[in-house]
C-alpha cells in the first residue's frame, strides 16, 4: 500500500491546489471533507487542515476534535493554521487591512518545514484574520511586513501553521515548504502513473472478480482511459457502449468506433439521436438539459444492459473535478454532472470509477503509460452532454448541425496553424439570439456563434486563450461563409473563476 497524506477540506477553493503539488511530488494524496477522522494506519504519514471561506469565531465555521487525529505530522494552512492556534490556547483576530496578495517571508529561526527557502521569498496571502497571539508552546519561525506569526510550530509536538498559501503559484517556493513537510513526515514518493496503473489493475481484479461490466463511453480521454484500464485488468468481461445521443460533434461517431476496435476494446455504438430529441424538445433550462441527458443515458444503457446476461457493474470514466464540482462541503453546487451519483440505483448495478481520484493531466498520464495513441490522449475534454450545453436554449437538430459545421471548422484551423495542443479544451457554442447582417445585397438574421478557448491544467481554474487576432479573423470568416445560420462570430474573454468553462 503506497504511503499516503490526507487533506481535510475545510471548503478552500485552493484545496485541490494542495492535493495537485502533494502529486507532483511523488506522493499520494486524499481530500476528505474536514469532518472526516483518517484511521490510524501505517500508510498514513501526514495530515494537512485547508484554508476555509469562514473566520474560526464565526458560529457557522467548520470545526473538528484535533485531538481525535491520528498521531502523524499535522500542517495547517491558512484557516487551518488558526484554527490549530486558537484550539491550542493562541488567539485569533482581525487584521488591521485584509491581507490578500504579495507579501515576503522573514525567516526568523531554523526548522525543517523552511528548510532551503530563500530570505525574503515571496508568499501569496489570502485572508482578513491573523493570529494575534501563538500557543503558550508556540514558536514564531517567520513573519512579513504586516503578518506577525506568518509561520509557527508548536514545540515537542510534529504541529507547523502557515497564514498564507503555499500551494498556488505566486507562493514562489511553496512547493518546496510542501516537499519539507513530506520529509518531515517520512513518506516515500512512489505516487507515479506505472505505479496508479498497477495498483489500480490488481484492485480491479480484486473489486470486479468474474463479474461483467458495461462501461459507458462518451468518446472523450476520462472514459477512454477508463476502458482500457478495465480492459487490462478484467480483457473480454468488459462491453463498452458508445451512444450517439445526436449532440456529438461532426463525425465523431464513426472516428471514435474505429478508434476503439483499434485498441481492442468490445464496443457497441448505440444510434439514439431521434430518443434524445425527443426527449429534449422544447427545453432551454442548462440544469433540465443535463438531467434529461443523464436520465437518457440510463434509459439506453438499461436496454443494452438487458440484452448481456449477469451484468453486475456500471463502469464511468468520473475524475475529481467531476466529483468536486458536483459535491460541496459548504453545501454549494457548481454544476451536476449527469455521470456522479444517482446511476446505479436506477440502473441496480453497482459502480466501479477506477479514475475518480484522478486530475485530467493524471489522466492522460496514465493513458501514455496505458500505450494508448497521443491523438486520442490529448484530446480537448468534451462534456457529456456534448453539444446539448453548447446549444443554448432549446436544441433543434438543425441548431446542432449549425454548431456541428462552426465547431468542425474551428477546431480544423486551431489543429492546421499549430494551436490545438497550446489550448486546454475549445469548442463553438450556439446563442439563442440573432442579428442582422448583410451577405451580398441580401440582408440577413441569422445566430450569433461564441468561440471559447481556455489554457488550464486541472479544469479547476482556467483562463482565456490570447488566440492570435489573425486567427480569430481567419475562423469567424470560414464561418460566415460556410455555415448557413450563422452571421456573426464573437470570441469568450471570461476566466474561471468567474466563469465556468462551459456556458451551460
Amino acid at each position: 500500500m503506497l504511503d499516503k497524506i490526507i487533506i481535510l477540506d475545510f471548503g478552500s477553493q485552493t484545496t485541490q491546489l494542495i492535493a495537485r503539488r502533494i502529486r507532483e511530488l511523488g506522493v499520494y494524496c486524499e481530500v476528505h471533507p474536514y469532518h472526516y477522522v483518517p484511521k490510524t494506519e501505517e500508510s498514513l504519514k501526514g495530515i494537512i487542515l485547508s484554508g476555509s471561506p469562514y473566520s474560526v469565531s464565526q458560529p457557522e465555521a467548520f470545526r473538528i476534535d484535533l485531538s481525535k487525529l491520528p498521531k502523524v505530522p499535522l500542517l495547517g494552512i491558512c484557516y487551518g493554521a488558526q484554527f490549530i492556534a486558537s484550539q491550542l490556547g493562541g488567539a485569533v483576530g482581525k487584521s488591521a487591512t485584509r491581507e490578500y496578495g504579495r507579501a515576503h517571508l522573514d525567516i526568523l529561526a531554523e526548522d525543517p518545514l523552511l528548510k532551503g527557502l530563500s530570505s525574503k521569498s515571496t508568499v501569496w496571502m489570502s485572508h482578513s484574520d491573523t493570529i494575534t497571539q501563538l500557543p503558550t508552546d508556540g514558536q514564531r519561525l517567520a513573519s512579513t511586513e504586516t503578518i506577525e506569526n506568518a509561520a509557527y510550530r508548536i514545540k515537542g509536538k510534529e504541529i507547523w501553521g502557515v497564514q498564507f498559501h503555499p500551494e498556488v503559484a505566486h507562493s514562489e517556493e511553496g512547493t518546496k515548504l510542501l516537499d519539507n513537510f513530506l520529509a518531515i513526515c517520512k513518506v516515500a514518493k512512489e505516487w507515479t502513473p506505472a505505479s496508479f496503473v498497477e495498483s489500480t489493475v490488481a484492485e480491479l481484479r480484486k473489486q470486479l472478480g468474474s463479474d461483467k461490466v458495461l462501461l459507458a463511453l462518451s468518446g472523450g480521454v476520462d472514459s477512454s482511459v477508463a476502458a482500457v484500464l478495465l480492459n487490462k485488468a478484467i480483457g473480454d468481461q468488459l462491453t463498452c457502449i458508445f451512444v450517439d445521443h445526436g449532440l456529438l460533434r461532426k463525425g465523431e461517431f464513426e472516428q471514435v468506433l474505429d478508434d476503439y476496435k483499434h485498441l481492442g476494446l468490445n464496443v457497441k455504438g448505440i444510434d439514439a439521436k431521434d430518443y434524445f430529441f425527443r426527449q429534449l424538445a422544447g427545453v432551454s433550462d442548462p440544469e433540465k438539459k443535463r438531467k434529461i441527458i443523464g436520465k437518457g443515458f440510463i434509459d439506453v444503457f438499461e436496454v443494452e444492459a438487458s440484452k448481456i446476461q449477469d451484468v453486475k457493474w456500471l463502469a464511468q470514466g468520473t475524475i475529481y473535478p467531476d466529483v468536486i464540482e458536483s459535491i460541496s462541503i459548504t453545501g454549494q453546487v457548481i454544476k451536476s454532472h449527469h455521470n456522479v451519483g444517482g446511476l446505479p440505483v436506477k440502473m441496480k448495478l453497482k459502480l466501479v470509477e477506477p479514475l475518480r481520484l484522478l486530475f485530467k493531466d493524471e489522466v492522460r498520464k496514465v493513458g501514455l503509460e496505458l500505450g494508448m495513441k497521443h491523438d486520442m490522449i490529448f484530446r480537448h475534454p468534451f462534456p457529456g452532454p456534448g453539444l446539448g450545453i453548447r446549444v443554448l436554449g432549446d436544441i433543434t437538430p438543425e441548431k446542432v448541425r449549425i454548431i456541428q459545421e462552426a465547431d468542425h471548422i474551428y477546431i480544423s484551423l486551431l489543429k492546421e496553424w499549430g494551436l490545438y495542443e497550446e489550448v486546454w479544451q475549445a469548442g463553438a457554442i450556439l446563442l439563442p439570439i440573432r442579428s442582422v447582417g448583410v451577405m451580398g445585397d441580401e440582408r440577413t438574421y441569422e445566430y450569433v456563434c461564441a468561440l471559447r478557448a481556455v489554457t488550464s491544467i486541472d479544469a479547476m481554474t482556467a483562463d482565456w486563450a490570447k488566440l492570435p487576432h489573425e486567427f480569430l479573423a481567419k475562423v469567424s470568416n470560414e464561418i460566415i461563409n460556410n455555415v448557413k445560420g450563422i452571421n456573426r462570430v464573437v470570441y469568450d474573454c471570461s476566466s474561471k473563476p468567474p466563469a465556468t468553462i462551459e456556458w451551460e
